[in-house]
C-alpha cells in the first residue's frame, strides 16, 4: 500500500525562506533552481509544457511524475506520465483535487503539523482509496519522515501538488515513488516547478484563446469567389502562409456579366495576416461594384487604382484581371504588376500567354493595357499568385519556367490539375500566400446568354 500521500495547497513566501528544510535533500542553490526551472515552458505549447514539467519532477525526485489537468472538458486521467505509472495513485484522488473540490481524504485526514506548511497526509490501500486504520498518530510519524530524514514505508509514496498561479488552478502535479517519503525540499521544489509551469500553461491558454478569436475573425474576412456562368468550370485552392493563419492578402474572385461571360480576378495584397486580409477584402468589394459596370479588364484596373491611391493606409496590390467570352471563344487579359497566366492545351503542355506590364494598384499611376488570346474548349486558363512560384534567393523567372515545365494528362479535370500544380511545386511548404484558379470553357451550347 501506499506508505503517504501529501496534499500541497501552497508554499507561501516565508515558510519556503525560513522554514527549516529536511535534512533529506539539501536546499538547491539558486543558480541550479535557475537551470531546474529553465526546463519547464519552453514552448507555448500546454501539452509540451506538462510534458517538460513531469519529466523535470522525475528526473529530480527518482520517482513517477503525471499531471492531471483542469479544463472545461471532463478530464479524469493521468497525462504526460514520466516514469512507472503503477506507482501513482488513484486518478479519482487526483481528479477531485484538479477538479478543485477537496478530495474526501484531504477533508478527513489529520493535518500535518510538521511537514511542509498548509499540507494534509494520509495513507492510501492500494486501490488508491483512503486506508481507516491510518490514525493521527501514525500520520504524524509518516509527516516526521517527510520533513526530516526519509523514513521507511512499505509502498510508494505519493505527493499532490496543485498547478496554480495568481488563483487560477490549472489542475496538479502528482509525484510518487517507492519506499522512501518525499522530503520537504522536494515539496519544495515541485511546488515551484508546478507554480512555473501553472504560469506557462496559462499563457499557452490565452494563446489558444486568442488564436481561436483570430481564427473566427479570419473566417468572417474569408469569402468564397462568387459562381461563374455555366458555360465556365472553375476551380479555386487557396493556401494561407503559415499553420495558424486562415487568410491573407492574396484572394480570387468570379464575377457574372453580361451575354454568358465571367471576369476572372486574382489578386495579391502587399503583406500577410489579417491587416493584409482587410485590405484584401476591401480591394474585393471596390472590384465587385466596378465590375457590375461591364468595363473592359483595363479599365475596371483604373477605376481600382483610382479608389485605393485616395485612401492613404490601403496596402498596394498586384492584380490580374481574365475577361472570358465562351461565345467568340476569346480572352482579355489586363494586369496591375502581376504575374502572367498559364494555359494548358488539350495534350497537357503549358505556356504562358504574355501580359501588358501595368503598376500595382494604390500607386494612382494607372496606365493598364488589354491583350486578348483565342481560348479553345480544350484549353484551361490558369491564374496564380507570386507565392506558388516565388522562392527565397531565387529569381521569379526561375519559378515561372519551373510551372511552364508541368506536363499533365490527356483530359485532366480542373481539380487535378490544381493538385498537381500545388504538388509539383510543393505549395503548401510556400513562404507566402498561394491562390490558384484554373477555369475551362464547359461543353454547352456556344450562344449561352443570361
Amino acid at each position: 500500500m501506499f506508505g503517504g500521500v501529501q496534499w500541497i495547497r501552497s508554499l507561501p513566501r516565508a515558510a519556503a525562506a525560513g522554514a527549516p528544510r529536511g535534512r533529506g535533500t539539501p536546499a538547491a542553490p539558486l543558480g541550479a533552481l535557475r537551470a531546474i526551472v529553465a526546463d519547464v515552458g519552453t514552448t507555448l505549447d500546454e501539452g509540451t509544457t506538462c510534458a517538460e514539467l513531469t519529466r523535470t519532477a522525475a528526473a529530480r525526485t527518482g520517482g513517477t511524475a503525471a499531471v492531471v489537468r483542469r479544463t472545461d472538458r471532463t478530464r479524469s486521467r493521468y497525462e504526460a506520465i514520466a516514469g512507472d505509472a503503477e506507482l501513482l495513485p488513484d486518478v479519482r484522488w487526483a481528479a477531485a483535487h484538479a477538479a478543485g473540490r477537496p478530495a474526501e481524504p484531504a477533508v478527513h485526514a489529520a493535518p500535518d503539523r510538521t511537514s511542509t506548511p498548509g499540507g494534509r497526509l494520509f495513507r492510501l490501500s492500494r486501490s488508491g482509496r483512503p486506508d481507516p486504520s491510518a490514525g493521527p498518530d501514525r500520520h504524524r510519524r509518516a509527516a516526521d519522515g517527510a520533513a526530516g530524514d526519509p523514513a521507511p514505508a512499505r509502498g510508494p509514496s505519493a505527493l499532490c501538488v496543485p498547478l496554480a498561479v495568481h488563483g487560477h488552478s490549472y489542475g496538479v502535479l502528482v509525484c510518487a515513488r517507492p519506499g522512501r517519503p518525499f522530503t520537504r525540499a522536494e515539496a519544495e521544489l515541485l511546488a515551484l516547478l508546478a507554480q512555473e509551469a501553472a504560469a506557462h500553461v496559462r499563457h499557452a491558454r490565452e494563446h489558444e484563446r486568442l488564436g481561436r478569436v483570430v481564427g473566427d475573425l479570419q473566417r468572417a474576412l474569408r469569402a468564397e469567389p462568387g459562381r461563374p456562368h455555366p458555360n465556365l468550370d472553375v476551380a479555386v485552392r487557396y493556401l494561407p502562409a503559415g499553420r495558424s493563419t486562415l487568410v491573407g492578402g492574396d484572394w480570387c474572385e468570379t464575377v457574372r456579366l453580361h451575354f454568358g461571360r465571367t471576369l476572372l480576378v486574382v489578386g495579391d495584397v502587399m503583406g500577410h495576416g489579417v491587416e493584409a486580409a482587410v485590405d484584401m477584402t476591401a480591394y474585393r468589394t471596390s472590384l465587385r461594384s466596378v465590375a457590375a459596370a461591364d468595363l473592359p479588364p483595363h479599365r475596371v484596373l483604373r477605376q481600382l487604382d483610382d479608389l485605393a491611391a485616395t485612401e492613404a493606409d490601403r496596402r498596394p496590390a498586384t492584380c490580374l484581371l481574365a475577361h472570358v467570352d465562351p461565345v467568340r471563344r476569346q480572352v482579355t487579359l489586363a494586369g496591375a504588376g502581376h504575374l502572367p497566366p498559364v494555359v494548358i492545351s488539350r495534350e497537357g503542355g503549358t505556356a504562358l500567354l504574355p501580359l501588358p506590364v501595368g503598376p500595382p494598384l494604390g500607386t494612382g499611376l494607372g496606365g493598364y493595357e488589354p491583350a486578348t488570346y483565342d481560348l479553345g474548349r480544350d484549353q484551361t486558363l490558369l491564374l496564380f499568385t507570386d507565392g506558388l512560384v516565388e522562392r527565397r534567393g531565387e529569381d521569379i523567372d526561375v519559378g515561372l519556367a519551373r510551372l511552364a515545365g508541368i506536363r499533365f494528362p490527356d483530359a485532366t479535370g480542373l481539380e487535378d490539375i490544381l493538385d498537381t500544380v500545388l504538388a509539383r511545386l510543393d505549395a503548401r511548404h510556400a513562404e507566402d500566400d498561394v491562390a490558384v484558379l484554373a477555369a475551362r470553357l464547359h461543353n454547352r451550347p456556344a450562344d449561352a446568354r443570361d
